[in-house]
C-alpha cells in the first residue's frame, strides 16, 4: 500500500500552468500518483497507510534557495528551522566565492576567519569539526552528519585563488592559473554544480577577466554554471553585468547572476536597463538565469566595504593598516570621497549602514545601531577583529519588483544566519514572495511565483526529477495556505518564523508537520556527476 496521500490539494505543479485540485500520493520518497478531481470514470482515488486532508492548501514542489549561506549551519544545527519553516527543500552553498573547500590547512584557517561574520566558524568556534579539505570530503561530511534539507555546492573561486596564490593583488602566473584550474576541475569532478565568485570580496576580486574566463572554460567543460557576485551593484553596475555576460559568452559557460539587484541612488529606477541587457543577451543565445531576494537592504560584513587594497595580504594585514593612522586616513578618503570598490564605487553614506552582528560578545550593544562616522566604524572593525556584519539600506522597491518578474528569475535568500540581528531575508524570503508579492501586491501570479522558486532553479541545476509535481518525481513538497502564508521575520524580530506553511517534505519524509519541526534529517547532497571532459 502507498505510504501517504494528500487528499483534495490545490496543486500548483511548478511549471507555471494553472493550478488544479487533486489527490497526490507519495510512496518510497517519490510521487507515485496524481489523480485530478473529475478524473475519468474508473480512475480510483489513491489509498494509503496515511491519508491527510489538504483541503484549502496549495501543494507545490519544495522551494530551492539558489543563494544560501548555510555551509556550516547545516552541520551545526540539524533542525535548520530557518529554511525548513519556509518550505525550502534544497539550498545551493559555496556562494560569493568564499567557502570551506577546497582548502589546505593555511587556507582553511584564513577562510574561517574571513567569513566568520557570515557563518560563524571563526578561530574560537568549536561547534564544527573541520576534518575535510576537498569538495568531495565536505559533501561526504554533510551526508554523514544528516542534514535537514538537500544541498548543492559551488566551487568558491576566491577560496581557490587564496589556496593557489594567497592574498596578492596581481595576475596569476601560468603555474598558479594551472593550479586553480585543476582545483576547480577536481571540485566539479567531486560533485560541485558550478563555480561562484565574490568580485567585491578579497582575494577573489583581484582576479582579472582573463583569469576568470579560463576558470569558466573549465566549468563549461563539466556542464556547470558560473555564479558571480559581480564587481559592482552600484556605480557601473550595468558595466559589471555586461562584463559577466561577455566573459561567460567567451568561455561558453552558463551564467547565473547572484542577487541581481540595482542598488544605491545612482541606480534608482534603472532595472529596465538591466532587463534590456539580459534580453539582448538571451536573444543572442546566452544561457543566463538570476536570483533575487524580495527586500531592499543588502547584508554583508563591514570589512567588505573597504577598498580592496586595504585587504591585500589577508586579515592580519588589514588590521595592521587600520591601526596605522596615515593608512586609515587613506581608507577613509577612498570610502567617503572616492567611493571604494568594496562599496561598489559609491561614496559611503554612514546613514545606510546598520550593525547586524558582532563576533565579540562585549560589542553586542552596537547591534542595531548605525555608525556615525569612519572613526566609529574603524574602532568597531579593530575591536571585533573584522567580524562585524551589517545591513546596507541601499535598495529600491521598484527595481526589486521589476527584476522578479523576469522570465529567468529565481529566488535566493542570501540568508546570513549569524548575528544578533540578521537580515530577515534569512527567515522570510520564500513566504514573503508568496504573501506580499503574490497575494497582496499581485506582482506575480501564484503559478508564476511557484515556478520561479521551483522548476526554474531545478532546470539551472539540471535536476531531472525535482522541481515539478509529477508522477515519478522526488517528493520534495511544501503545503501552504495561500490566504495566510506570510513571513514572520521583521527587521526588529528577524528570526520570527513564517505562518501559513504547515507541511514540508524532503525526499518524501516530513521535516515540518502541522507546523512543527520533526526530528527527521532526510536531506542529502545533490551532486553533479559530469562526463569526463
Amino acid at each position: 500500500m502507498t505510504d501517504l496521500v494528500f487528499r483534495d490539494a490545490e496543486v500548483v505543479d511548478g511549471t507555471g500552468a494553472p493550478s488544479y485540485r487533486a489527490d497526490v500520493a507519495v510512496d518510497g520518497g517519490r510521487i507515485s500518483a496524481i489523480v485530478q478531481e473529475g478524473a475519468a470514470a474508473g480512475c480510483q482515488r489513491p489509498t494509503a497507510r496515511r491519508v491527510m486532508d489538504a483541503e484549502g492548501l496549495v501543494l507545490s514542489p519544495g522551494f530551492v534557495d539558489m543563494h544560501a549561506h548555510s555551509d556550516l549551519a547545516l552541520l551545526r544545527d540539524q533542525e535548520h528551522g530557518a529554511k525548513v519553516a519556509q518550505g525550502v527543500t534544497l539550498e545551493v552553498l559555496g556562494q560569493d566565492g568564499l567557502s570551506y573547500a577546497p582548502v589546505d590547512d593555511r587556507t582553511l584557517a584564513e577562510v574561517r576567519r574571513t567569513i566568520a561574520g557570515w557563518n560563524g566558524g571563526g578561530p574560537e568556534d568549536t561547534s564544527v569539526d573541520f576534518t575535510w579539505r576537498t569538495v568531495g570530503e565536505y559533501l561526504d561530511r554533510l551526508d554523514e552528519s544528516g542534514i535537514a534539507v538537500n544541498a548543492a555546492y559551488l566551487v568558491p573561486q576566491g577560496t581557490v585563488r587564496m589556496y593557489a596564490m594567497g592574498w596578492e593583488d596581481r595576475p596569476a602566473t601560468d603555474s598558479e592559473l594551472t593550479r586553480m584550474k585543476r582545483l576547480v576541475a577536481e571540485g566539479l569532478e567531486q560533485g560541485a554544480v558550478g563555480m561562484s565568485s565574490g568580485l567585491t570580496y578579497t582575494p577573489g576580486m583581484y582576479a582579472p577577466d582573463a583569469e576568470l574566463t579560463e576558470l569558466c572554460r573549465v566549468v563549461a567543460r563539466y556542464g556547470g554554471y558560473y555564479c558571480p557576485h559581480h564587481r559592482s551593484y552600484g556605480a557601473g553596475a550595468l558595466r559589471a553585468y555586461a562584463e559577466m555576460i561577455a566573459l561567460t559568452r567567451e568561455a561558453g559557460c552558463a551564467l547565473h547572476l547572484a542577487h541581481a539587484t540595482m542598488n544605491f541612488g545612482v541606480n534608482e529606477g534603472r532595472a529596465p536597463e538591466l532587463l534590456a541587457l539580459l534580453d539582448e543577451a538571451l536573444a543572442g543565445g546566452a544561457d543566463i538565469s538570476l536570483d533575487t531576494y524580495p527586500y531592499t537592504p543588502g547584508s554583508t560584513t563591514l570589512v567588505a566595504v573597504l577598498p580592496s587594497w586595504a585587504s591585500e595580504g589577508g586579515p592580519e594585514a588589514t588590521l595592521a593598516r587600520l591601526r596605522d593612522e596615515e593608512t586609515a586616513e587613506r581608507i577613509r578618503h577612498d570610502l567617503e570621497v572616492v567611493g571604494s570598490d568594496g562599496c561598489h564605487g559609491v561614496p559611503m553614506d554612514w546613514r545606510t549602514i546598520e550593525i547586524a552582528g558582532v563576533t565579540t560578545p562585549s560589542l553586542a550593544p552596537h547591534v542595531g545601531t548605525r555608525p556615525a562616522d569612519w572613526p566609529t566604524a574603524r574602532r568597531l572593525l579593530l575591536e571585533d577583529r573584522l567580524g562585524t556584519t551589517i545591513l546596507q539600506h541601499v535598495g529600491h522597491e521598484e527595481n526589486v519588483r521589476a527584476i522578479m518578474r523576469h522570465r529567468v528569475h529565481t529566488g535566493g535568500s542570501d540568508g546570513i544566519l549569524q548575528g544578533l540581528k540578521p537580515h530577515p531575508r534569512a527567515y522570510g524570503t520564500f513566504p514573503r514572495y508568496l504573501g506580499r508579492y503574490v497575494r497582496e501586491l499581485g506582482v506575480l501570479s501564484l503559478e508564476e511565483c511557484v515556478a520561479h522558486l521551483t522548476s526554474r532553479p531545478a532546470a539551472r541545476l539540471r535536476l531531472p526529477d525535482r522541481g515539478v509535481v509529477r508522477e515519478g518525481y522526488v517528493a520534495d513538497l511544501v503545503l501552504f495556505d495561500p490566504a495566510e502564508v506570510a513571513e514572520g521575520a521583521t527587521y526588529a524580530s528577524p528570526r520570527t518564523p513564517p505562518k501559513g506553511i504547515p507541511h514540508v517534505l524532503v525526499d518524501g519524509t516530513f521535516v515540518l508537520e502541522d507546523g512543527r519541526r520533526t526530528q527527521a534529517v532526510p536531506g542529502r547532497t545533490i551532486r553533479r556527476t559530469p562526463a569526463a571532459p
